[in-house]
Order: structure tokens, then C-alpha cells, then sequence
């Protein structure tokens, strides 16, 4: 994910690019609203349990994103970028997307809590607020932050260096401030007394005091070396915060000056600190004011880079992605300032800002997840200088998931809905993705664990699967043989497609994954479903049969090889020289010809002539029958026909189909044509001509191949599909009764 703009962006390093903006919205509004609420009712200790768990998990998920980091070449997108990169395209936009309207929203809710905190102070002299007042700052607020970030992300995180000092000196305030006045003993015991609901309750309400970490993250694109400064600031802000998160509240369990009723008033909120802290208001306000502007600026920052990744990667218009001479994404950052202010008019916002919680935590889970899954797939690749067990980070996934429901219920089922239903949009869409992810890993597992299973045990004819291998030379010149053999195959079996190409071609030659690639692409364009390969061969006749006589791995060994009958004379004897050999390796044979498409009506017909020297019956049964698994076919006629010389050999052959078609429990129309003095061709063309496909079978042994192609080009200008079968399977190897 490159930019040609991104030489010019300003590049930072660890303090202020992943540092500053996650350790000033760790230390944010909740810690000055809420600390003195929690240590009220819960007493010293189970505070302090509270801080840890909640830490612990950030600190997971930290360790988790930092074990992602370290291992990629990390781009702009933040935690969309570790997660769509670890997990793939689709399951990375289903959380990028909500993430970043979570982030946007975000923007609104910092701005209507920093225009209320403003406008506390104001005079009573003045009269009453005018109306609107708190939405119309708001506003002020959304267009100041966009504009500076707009502008340059470099001022805007300067302008945390003084933020952070305001910050830091309100704690040391309310730290002088208590130890100056009246101490006691820790209040150690809880007493719950404004929160009935319990322990689990404090701690859900306490929870996003430790969340926002991740700011800095979301600054990935423009860090110096963010494998380096990720790691460091991001499991440093939530190191430090933890730190000073089990300071304050020593102190406020220890302070004479307000009583723990007045601590646990859940309407105090910041006039606990404006109470203790040395300098009073003078200090804690611009600090509070500081902590929300420098969250809102984190919103601001992360969530176009996040709609710019999500552009770069095709889930979003192309224009979003355009950046400014400075290197800033201005036109997402203008769209998501326009978001921002439109969210105002959402009136009150406390509901929504649960589920804008509880839907950024789900970023928690996937992150967890995502350093889980690659370390239980074990990929060659995955070599991050951070190492977690994946059961630390399965835990940290797990314990946000609980956060989450102890949050709100509902809201943790709105944001997995939510987040399933793009997903399975984004997965319709069959998108194209251009890197490497651990879904892929994930399969290779599952993959080699079901081939070891299945190469441990004998197949028995009732596991009998056609895994076909066609060869062609270009799929949309040969369109109908490719969804002919993805018919048979789509349901119950495997379909290989291999091109074959010589030394000789040297641009394929030098390219053969762009060409296999180029083949699903083809694929695609059809709806069809198929493995595509590209083989190498001195010559197309010996490396026809030796790609064929060994195809295949474990219990998936190719037991039948589709051709397409050839246009050319001399083609068409090397082809029969090719299918004599292959024979005699055991593989089965189909030689197709089309002289129209298959047909769209609803009454399709199948006819199989059934010549009843060879085995080649049972294998055309079986495949009309797989032909008929298929939607579109269900409700095909399937005939039976054969010629004889007389009646009696007529009714001993009508008796072995009969006996056939039972087995197989299938209902087929049998008709044998007693018609000794006609030669079987003008038979053939005159009873099938109208049959949507006719399945024959293939002499075993050719001898004369000039004359074997002379006959199979007679057969073939009479009929409209024609598909001649030659069952080459060891004795009882076909499932006839399946």
C-alpha cells in the first residue's frame, strides 16, 4: 500500500507519533470524571484490581498489535492496516469500517463533552446559556480539529506537548494537593453505596479509562519506522497510565478532605480534583479541557487514515486516498470533519457513545485473535520480534468480549451483527487481494490435517469422488469443456485445469503464477470454481502423460483426465496417442466435443449408449447421475439406448441395464433398437440428434488411430454434445451402487 504523494509526508518518531496521542487519551476525561466515584464505592483494593485487569487486557492487546506490527511492512491504516493484513481483506473491512465511524463519531462526542466543560464556567451574570449553546460549540470545536489536521498532523501533535505537561501537572497537583491537607488510613473496604449493581458494574463503567491506547497506532503511515515505535510507545502509554492509574487512587482513598460519600456522588465528577489539587480550578480545568481536545485530535487524526487505507484497498472510492502537498489526507479528513458535525444534530448522544464503545472493543478482539491464529498456524513467515503465546492473546480477546457484554448486552450483539453483515457483503463482492494473510495459513492447516487423514485410509468404492484434471490451452476459447468438467466435478469432486507451456515460452515461463492467476480470473468471469496450475513440458504429448499419470496428492490422486476433442487432423492423432497411454495408468478418460452450448431449456435429455463389451456403462451412469446432482439438471431425462443384432441379445443386455439401473437407484428409460441390417452411426444420429448430451464410450486399445478419428468425427457432426467415456478403474473400483 503506497502512495506517490507519501515522500512528502512529514514522518515521526516514537514519543510524538505513538506515544503522546496514546497516553493523553488513556489519561482522559474518565479519569477525572470517575476515579473518585470507583475508589468511593469499592474501596482502595478492589480499585486497584479493577485498574489491573483493565490494564492487563490493554496490555494484551498491546503485546498482541505489537507482535502483528514487527512482523509486516507496516502501512497507513493503523489497526485496519495489522488486521486486514493478519486476517485478509474481507474480515480487515469488516472491522475497519465501523472503526472508522467509531472514530469519526468520536470527533462529536470530544467535542460536545469540551463545549460542556467550557461552558461551566459560565457566568451567572451572563444569564442563562443561549439556546443551542452547547451544540453551536461543539461545531466550533469539529471545525477547529479538522482544520488543524487538515492542515498538518505535525502541528496537531505538537500541540500535545503542552497538552501532556498540563496533563501531567493536574496529577501532580491533586497529589500536593491531598498530601498538604488532612490524611487517614486507605479506605480499603467497599461499600457501594451509588453503585448497587456490583463490582463487575464499577468496573465496566471504569473500563474506558484504559481504552484509546491504540491512538497511536492508527498514526502507523506516518511513523519513521513504526515497527520500532509501535511496540515501544504503545506498550509504554499503557505501562505508564497503569502506573499512574493505581497513583491517584492511593491518594484519593487516603485524602481528609472530602468523605467517601462525597467521593462516590456520581454528579462530583471533576470538582473531586478542583477540591484537592493545589491551584484548584486553575489548573484541573485546562488539564480536563486539554485531555478532551487532545482525544478529539487523536479521533480526528486516525479516522481518515483509516477511510484513506480502506480507499488504497478498493473498499472505498479511489479519491478518498488523495493527499494533500504536505501529505495529508485532506479530502477524508474533510468527509470525516463533515460526518462529525452532521452527528450533532443526532441529539443526545449517550446511547449511541455504549455502542461506539462497546463496537471499538470488537477492534480488542480482532487484534487478539489475529496474533492468536498466526501463531497457532505456525507460517513460515510469521517472524515477529515480539513473541506472545496465542493463548495469551485468545485471552485477551476473550476477556474484551466480556468487557464488552458487561458494558452493554445489546450493544455487543448490535457491533458483531453489525460487523457480520459487512463482512458477508464484502465477501459477495469477491474482491481481489494483493498480499498474503493467515486465512490462507488457516486452510494450508486444515489442508495438510484432512490429507494425512485421508492418505491413512483405504478408499473405499463408496467414497469414489471424480477428481478430474482438463487440459487446456486457453479456458474462454474452451469455456464449454471447462463448465462441462466443472459440472461433474462441483458437487462432489475436484477439478483441475492445467495449461501446459515448453521452455520455449519464455515470457509464461517466467510468469507461470500470473498465468494460474490469470486462469481464475477466467474462472471467475464464468462463476465457475476450479485449481488452476501451469506444468512444464519438453513436449505436449509426453508431458500430457506424465503430468496426468501422476497428478494429485494423498486420497486426491486424479483418477479421470478430460480432453477436448481437437480441431486440427494431426491434434487429433496424438491425441488418441495420448489417451492410449493414459489408459493403460489407470486413469479414466472423457473426450468431449461440442457442436452448440448446453441447452437452457427446461426438458434436457441425456442419452447414454450402452455398447456393453466394456465397463464403460457403469462409468457413464455414474456420471450422468453426478450431472444430475446439479440444480439446473435435476429434472433431466436420463435415456438408456443400445443397438443389437438380435432380440436375444437385446434382452440379455436390457436385462444388465436393468440390473445396473437398479442398483444405482436411478430411474432411466431403456430402449434397445433391434436393427441388425443398420450400421450404428445413421442409428445414433437419428434417435439422439435432439439430446442436449450424449455420453459413448471409447474403445479400449486403439490400434488405427487415422480411422478411430475418422469414426469419432462422423459420430460427433450428427449430435449437439457428445462425451465419449472410457472407464479405465480397477475391478470395482466405480461405485455402480452409490
Amino acid at each position: 500500500m503506497t502512495n506517490p504523494q507519501a515522500a512528502k509526508q512529514q514522518k515521526f518518531g516514537t514519543f510524538l507519533g505513538v506515544y503522546t496521542p496514546s497516553i493523553l487519551t488513556i489519561l482522559g476525561l474518565i479519569m477525572y470524571l470517575r476515579f473518585g466515584w470507583v475508589v468511593g464505592n469499592v474501596g482502595l483494593i478492589q480499585t486497584i484490581v479493577i485498574v489491573l485487569m483493565a490494564s492487563s487486557i490493554t496490555f494484551i492487546t498491546g503485546l498482541s498489535a505489537s507482535a502483528i506490527a514487527t512482523n509486516i511492512k507496516v502501512g497507513v491504516g493503523g489497526e485496519y492496516y495489522l488486521i486486514s493484513r493478519s486476517l485478509g481483506l474481507e474480515p480487515g473491512g469488516a472491522i475497519g469500517i465501523p472503526l472508522y465511524l467509531c472514530r469519526t463519531l468520536s470527533v462529536t462526542f470530544y467535542s460536545f463533552g469540551l463545549a460542556e466543560a467550557i461552558l461551566v464556567l459560565w457566568p451567572e451574570s451572563w444569564g442563562h446559556l443561549p439556546p443551542h449553546a452547547i451544540q453551536i460549540g461543539a461545531m466550533v470545536i469539529i471545525l477547529l480539529v479538522t482544520i488543524l489536521s487538515g492542515k498538518s498532523a505535525g502541528l496537531v501533535l505538537k500541540t500535545q506537548i503542552p497538552i501532556m505537561i498540563i496533563v501531567g501537572a493536574s496529577i501532580v497537583a491533586l497529589i500536593i494537593g491531598v498530601l498538604t491537607k488532612d490524611i487517614h488510613a486507605p479506605i480499603l473496604r467497599a461499600n457501594y453505596s451509588t453503585a448497587p449493581q456490583g463490582f463487575w458494574y464499577v468496573f465496566a463503567v471504569f473500563f474506558p479509562a484504559v481504552t484509546g491506547f491504540t491512538a497511536g497506532v492508527g498514526m502507523s503511515g506516518d511513523l519513521k519506522d513504526p515497527q520500532k515505535s509501535i511496540p515501544i510507545g504503545t506498550l509504554g502509554a499503557v505501562v505508564s497510565g497503569a502506573i499512574i492509574y493505581l497513583i491517584i487512587p492511593l491518594v484519593l482513598s487516603i485524602t481528609g478532605a472530602l468523605t467517601i460519600r462525597q467521593l462516590a456522588d456520581p454528579n462530583a465528577g471533576v470538582t473531586i480534583w478542583t477540591r484537592l489539587a493545589i491551584l484548584g480550578p486553575w489548573i484541573v480545568y485546562p488539564a480536563v479541557w486539554g485531555a478532551v481536545l487532545s482525544s478529539a485530535f487523536g479521533s480526528i487524526l486516525g479516522g481518515p487514515r483509516i477511510l484513506q487505507a480502506l480507499s488504497m484497498d478498493g473498499l472505498a472510492p479511489k479519491f478518498l486516498s488523495k493527499l494533500s502537498k504536505s501529505g495529508q489526507p485532506t479530502v477524508a479528513t474533510w468527509i470525516s470533519g463533515v460526518i462529525a458535525l452532521l452527528a450533532v444534530f443526532l441529539g443526545s448522544l449517550n446511547t449511541i457513545a455504549q455502542y461506539v464503545s462497546v463496537l471499538f472493543l470488537t477492534l480488542y478482539v480482532a487484534i487478539n485473535l489475529s496474533a492468536a491464529i498466526e501463531q497457532l498456524i505456525k507460517e513460515p513467515s510469521y517472524r515477529p520480534r515480539i513473541h506472545v503465546p496465542w493463548y495469551i492473546s485468545l485471552i485477551g480477546a476473550i476477556a474484551a468480549i466480556v468487557v464488552m457484554i458487561l458494558i452493554n448486552p445489546w450493544a455487543f450483539v448490535f457491533a458483531f451483527g453489525l460487523e457480520l453483515v459487512i463482512l458477508a457483503y464484502l465477501v459477495s463482492k469477491k474482491m481481489e487481494q494483493q498480499w498474503g494473510d493467515a486465512a490462507a495459513g488457516i486452510w494450508m492447516r486444515v489442508s495438510r490435517f484432512a490429507l494425512l487423514k485421508l492418505n491413512a485410509r483405504k478408499i473405499h468404492p463408496r467414497n469414489w469422488r471424480p477428481i478430474l484434471l482438463l487440459f487446456v490451452r486457453d479456458i474462454k476459447d474452451r469455456i464449454d469443456i471447462v463448465r462441462f468438467a466443472a459440472l461433474l466435478g462441483q458437487n462432489s469432486g475436484v477439478l483441475t485445469i492445467s495449461k501446459l507451456i515448453t521452455p520455449d515460452q519464455k515470457e509464461d515461463l517466467h510468469s507461470r503464477n500470473e498465468v494460474a492467476f490469470r486462469m481464475q480470473k477466467d474462472l471467475k468471469a464464468e462463476g465457475l470454481e476450479a485449481f488452476t496450475e501451469v506444468n512444464i513440458a519438453n513436449d505436449f504429448k509426453t508431458g500430457m502423460y506424465q503430468v496426468a499419470a501422476s497428478h494429485g496428492i494423498a486420497g486426491l490422486k486424479t483418477n479421470t483426465v478430460v480432453f477436448g476433442w481437437s480441431l486440427q487432423d494431426a491434434s487429433k492423432i496424438q491425441e488418441l496417442k495420448i489417451i492410449n497411454n493414459l489408459s493403460r495408468s489407470g486413469k479414466n478418460i472423457l473426450l468431449l466435443h461440442f457442436n452448440q452450448p448446453f441447452s437452457e431449456s427446461k426438458d434436457k435429455r441425456i442419452d447414454i449408449w450402452w455398447g456393453g463389451k466394456d465397463t464403460n456403462g457403469d462409468l457413464m451412469l455414474l456420471l450422468a447421475y453426478l450431472i444430475r446432482l446439479n440444480r439446473k439438471w435435476e429434472k433431466v431425462k436420463i435415456n438408456i439406448f443400445s443397438k443389437v443384432n438380435t432380440t436375444q441379445d437385446g434382452d440379455s443386455l436390457h436385462k444388465k441395464i436393468s440390473s445396473a439401473v437398479k442398483e444405482a437407484r436411478m430411474q432411466a428409460h431403456i430402449e434397445l433398437f433391434v436393427r441388425p441390417n443398420d450400421s450404428f452411426v445413421p442409428v445414433l444420429h437419428e434417435v439422439s440428434a435432439s439430446a442436449d448430451l450424449v455420453f459413448l464410450g471409447l474403445a479400449h486399445n486403439i490400434q488405427d488411430f487415422e480411422s478411430n478419428a475418422r469414426f469419432i468425427d462422423t459420430v460427433i457432426s450428427g449430435l449437439k454434445v457428445v462425451a465419449f467415456v472410457q472407464n479405465n478403474s480397477m475391478e470395482n473400483e466405480i461405485p455402480v451402487i452409490f
